[in-house]
C-alpha cells in the first residue's frame, strides 16, 4: 500500500477536488453518455461540505476525497474519488474500511449511490453494501452497521461470534 494519509478538507480544496472528480469519473460518465466538462466539476462544488469531507493525500500530493454526511436515517458516503494513478494501490479500500469501522462503532447505517456499471460497486459490495434500488443511471446501496463483538468475561468464558472457542 502506498504512503498515504487523510486530513480534514478546507474550502480551499474545492477546485482541486473538482478536478479529481472530473478525471476519476470521466470513463463511467462517457460510457453512460452523461459526461459534461462543466457539470462534472459543478456537481462537486455544489455538494462540497468541508466539515464532512476528508482529503486523501499520497506522497504529499492530493489524490482524492471522501465525505460522510449525516442524514435522518443514515449517513451518506459521498464524493469518494481517487485519481486514476492512485487507484489499485489499496488506498480506497483502507479509507473505506476506516470510515465503516467508525460507522459501526457509532451504530450508523451508511448509504451511497454509484453509477450503473461502475467497477466501484464491487468494492462497496465486498464491504457489505447491498442494492436498495436503482434507476437507469444510479444504483443505491445501503450497509447496516455491523455488531461489535467483545469478550465480556462472562461465566461461560465463550466469546461471541467465535464458535468453539471456550
Amino acid at each position: 500500500m502506498a504512503d498515504w494519509e487523510t486530513r480534514p478538507a478546507t474550502a480551499a480544496d474545492v477546485e482541486a477536488l473538482a478536478e479529481v472528480r472530473a478525471v476519476a469519473m470521466r470513463a463511467d460518465l462517457e460510457r453512460l453518455g452523461r459526461y459534461d466538462e462543466h457539470r462534472v466539476r459543478q456537481r462537486l462544488r455544489e455538494g462540497f461540505a468541508p466539515a464532512h469531507t476528508l482529503v486523501i493525500e499520497a506522497g504529499g500530493a492530493l489524490v482524492g476525497c471522501v465525505a460522510l454526511r449525516p442524514a435522518d436515517d443514515a449517513h451518506w458516503l459521498e464524493h469518494f474519488y481517487l485519481a486514476p494513478h492512485a487507484q489499485g494501490r489499496g488506498i480506497g479500500t483502507a479509507v473505506l474500511t476506516g470510515l465503516l469501522d467508525r460507522a459501526d462503532r457509532d451504530g450508523l447505517r451508511v448509504r451511497l449511490d454509484v453509477l450503473q456499471g461502475s467497477p466501484a460497486r464491487r468494492l462497496y459490495e465486498r464491504h457489505g453494501f447491498v442494492p436498495e434500488r436503482e434507476d437507469a443511471v444510479d444504483v443505491f446501496l445501503v450497509r447496516e452497521p455491523r455488531p461489535r463483538y467483545g469478550w465480556s468475561g462472562g461465566e461461560s468464558g465463550a466469546r461471541p461470534g467465535r464458535a468453539g472457542s471456550s
